[in-house]
């Protein structure tokens, strides 16, 4: 027999692939937020650097506007 992953194995990959792109968006947004560059999205492949962005997540954005525009 071959690989079966079922109805919702193929619907967890389409959701997945749907939501790439807005949960990309919205960590390079908070970043933005904590005047950091979007690139620091890329950290998340790591173990370590995914606990660093959940860490910067909780951080308060900056009170007035920064490099990346007004709050």
């Amino acid at each position: 027999p071959g690989l079966s992953m079922g109805t919702f194995g193929f619907v967890n990959i389409v959701v997945g692939l749907a939501l790439i792109l807005p949960t990309l968006a919205v960590s390079v947004r908070r970043l933005h937020d904590i005047d950091r560059t979007g690139w620091w999205v890329l950290i998340s492949v790591t173990v370590i650097g995914t606990i660093l962005l959940i860490y910067w997540a909780c951080l308060p954005g900056t009170p007035r506007p920064n490099r990346f525009g007004a709050s």
